[in-house]
């Protein structure tokens, strides 16, 4: 492991003065230190944030609920507001990792952590998003598990978090606040980005920002939710595929639905077209079928990752089912 300078920060302007331009924020560290050890992350500097005022669940001002960034997994998932208001959120933190890390990672580091592929991992293999410019290993290589949709030939690889599908799915925002110190919002469909010619970069965050909180929005009418993870083992591990799925709904007519995939791509990936399909739908199993259908028509397999095609399909129309109570 390199060596690094360690600070501890009191409060959020002097975490923000004490960041050097190669240095990271650390908090539960569950992903940051492991990339450390593996020396895919090289900081010169950590800037510790865990004593900040960043870690509570609570109702914001727009009705709906305020997750601070310091907020553990295991402590949001469980909370009477979540499991009563959003329970897709609690289905999908439940989904990941292992109990001890959920107890450990908080909700700010689970935005920001990063894909889990081998040629990442592996310091002696090509990899743009770990050293730019030396390629791919991935494009033409072990590459089951990558993504379908949105990918290039400069990264093919899929972002991780169970988490993040559901608030992509729950149409969240990201509070954060930058080296001027003035806080702003990022819809959370636009938090993550897509590889194109830049693989290094994960996300929209500019240099020096430090999330405050996720938004999620005041729920309307009653809802119908569900996640649904599909992985080579039930016990931790990370998907292959999974959906987050959720509509308001009066009588049996859908409205607001929305649809959003795990596993496929650099970012949870919103099924727009689908989403479009299913408003003003009966829930029936046949339109979940042909939704299922219009989400995956975009779809780009590599070399050994087709089978992602119909388990996304079979996926899409099985939590729809779940979600409605069939």
């Amino acid at each position: 492991m390199k060596p690094f300078s360690y600070s501890r920060a009191n409060s959020t302007n002097e975490a923000l003065k004490l960041l050097q331009t190669d240095g990271k924020f650390i908090a539960g560290g569950t992903n940051l230190v492991d990339l450390m050890k593996e020396g895919v992350e090289q900081p010169s500097q950590l800037v510790d944030i865990q004593r900040l005022p960043l870690s509570t669940v609570q109702a914001n001002k727009s009705g709906g609920v305020s997750l601070g960034a310091l907020a553990k997994n295991s402590e949001t998932a469980n909370h009477p507001l979540i499991r009563s208001k959003y329970p897709l959120l609690t289905q999908a933190i439940l989904a990941g990792a292992s109990p001890q890390i959920r107890n450990m990672a908080t909700n700010g580091g689970n935005l920001l952590q990063r894909t889990r592929c081998v040629y990442f991992y592996d310091v002696a293999m090509p990899c743009n998003k770990r050293q730019p410019g030396s390629g791919c290993g991935a494009f033409e290589g072990l590459n089951k598990n990558h993504a379908i949709f949105g990918w290039s030939e400069t990264c093919v690889a899929t972002f991780p978090s169970d988490m993040c599908v559901a608030l992509a799915a729950l149409d969240a925002q990201v509070k954060v606040l930058g080296k001027d110190g003035k806080e702003r919002m990022i819809n959370f469909v636009e938090f993550h980005r897509l590889p194109e010619n830049d693989a290094a970069k994960d996300n929209n965050l500019l240099s020096g920002d430090l999330i405050i909180s996720i938004e999620l929005p005041k729920t309307g009418l009653p809802t119908k939710s569900h996640y649904l993870k599909i992985r080579n083992r039930a016990s931790y591990a990370f998907a292959l595929v999974s959906v987050a799925v959720i509509w308001e709904w009066k009588g049996n007519v859908i409205m607001n639905a929305r649809i959003a995939l795990g596993g496929v791509a650099h970012k949870p990936w919103r099924a727009f077209e689908a989403e479009k399909f299913l408003n003003g739908k009966i829930a029936t199993e046949e339109n979940f079928k042909q939704a299922a259908e219009i989400a995956i028509q975009d779809a780009k397999p590599l070399s050994q990752n087709a089978y992602k095609i119909t388990l996304a399909k079979r996926a899409i129309v099985r939590a729809l089912k779940t979600a409605n109570g069939k």
